[in-house]
């Protein structure tokens, strides 16, 4: 597999989940949160939306903002244009 295959592997993994997905809409909604306040809105535990936060970080479709203790998230260029080509999937 070569360098190209591998990066869109990457990519592809980051957001092949529906927990991801969702965090992705809401994001989109509402950038600039923490993992526990993304966690609060998706009632989902703290330790799980920060397992998938990382892998949208590793993809490269999230990026994180240090504010003191607290780290904001958004997503980056790259995860606008994958968002846009999901939703005309369907």
């Amino acid at each position: 597999m070569n360098n190209t295959s591998r990066r869109l592997e990457r990519i592809i993994k980051g957001f092949a989940n529906h927990r991801r997905l969702e965090i992705f809409e809401l994001l989109k909604k509402k950038p600039e949160l923490s993992v526990e306040e993304i966690a609060d809105e998706l009632r989902m535990n703290y330790q799980n939306a920060s397992d998938h936060i990382r892998k949208l970080a590793i993809a490269g479709l999230v990026i994180k903002r240090y504010e003191g203790t607290t780290v904001r998230h958004k997503l980056t260029l790259r995860a606008e244009a994958v968002f846009s080509f999901c939703r005309s999937l369907t």
